[in-house]
């Protein structure tokens, strides 16, 4: 596996890689099996595969997590290198955003409810972000994770919108074995906010329930995901949504095949998102 730190060396090798189609799976690190899972769909479908480590400053808010986000590149890489990845990119701030930086990507309408409503910077600088990495590797095929759904959604339009040669490929949710989605930031729970975050993947759980029994109506819904989340106190509720998978509009009630149910909690310090998905991501 060749790892490049610069753009410069990006440039170089990826001509050098020859006409093969690229995949590309770009990550913020602390890798895991939702991780690994993206890596190996894009080993099957592409030729050449690309993975960036890149812990993204411009999508952190100013009192989140950014300093102790979880990091191990040595673990990252041995894991990638595991995987047969082609190219590992590992730029450093100064790499992706040179001073003075003044350009951002805003997506407008799908960043401000959900996650947007607490995270207003959030999306701005993801989008940022995935635009420049898709322009720098330019692959054929760019993989994304349900479980940020939202962000998937904002991609997928900022691709359609700006007429990006590249097909987003997003992949179903990872869960360990008690159900919890994986996620880098699962690694901050104390044993007895990891058992209270179990009750959000039971809550989506509960709701999935009442939409096949025909119960379709959006308040109901929400009241029953809440009575679960209410039954640990360690758990606090930030959102539940039940929104149109169109426009991340909230609708009164679920339509089939059009509908994300979303939700985000927190677990002492650490916020954690989870959804359940009555429709196709994928493009």
């Amino acid at each position: 596996m060749k790892i490049c730190r610069s753009i410069s060396c990006l440039q170089k090798e990826l001509p050098a890689a020859g006409k093969r189609e690229i995949g590309f799976v770009p990550t913020m690190g602390a890798l895991h099996q939702g991780h690994l899972s993206l890596v190996r769909r894009c080993r099957e479908e592409n030729g050449l595969v690309v993975v960036s480590i890149f812990v993204n400053p411009a999508q952190f808010g100013p009192t989140e997590d950014l300093q102790r986000y979880p990091r191990d590149p040595e673990k990252d890489i041995a894991m990638l290198e595991n995987e047969n990845v082609d190219l590992l990119f590992m730029p450093d701030n100064g790499e992706i955003y040179p001073q003075p930086y003044r350009t951002y990507v805003n997506v407008e309408g799908l960043d401000s409810g959900l996650c947007g409503r607490t995270r207003p910077v959030h999306f701005r600088g993801v989008a940022t972000v995935v635009l420049k990495l898709l322009n720098l590797v330019r692959p054929q095929r760019a993989y994304f994770g349900q479980k940020d759904a939202q962000q998937a959604m904002i991609i997928r339009q900022m691709v359609r919108d700006l007429n990006l040669p590249v097909r987003i490929r997003v992949m179903p949710i990872v869960r360990d074995g008690d159900g919890l989605a994986l996620s880098s930031r699962n690694a901050y729970l104390s044993p007895p906010e990891r058992q209270a975050a179990l009750l959000l993947p039971n809550s989506l759980q509960k709701a999935a329930a009442l939409v096949r029994c025909g119960v379709g109506e959006s308040r109901i819904i929400r009241e029953s995901m809440q009575i679960e989340l209410d039954r640990d106190p360690l758990l606090v509720t930030e959102y539940i949504s039940i929104v149109r998978l169109d426009d991340l509009q909230d609708i009164p009630a679920v339509e089939p095949g059009n509908t994300l149910i979303a939700a985000a909690v927190r677990a002492g310090r650490t916020r954690l998102i989870d959804n359940l998905l009555l429709g196709d991501l994928s493009c």
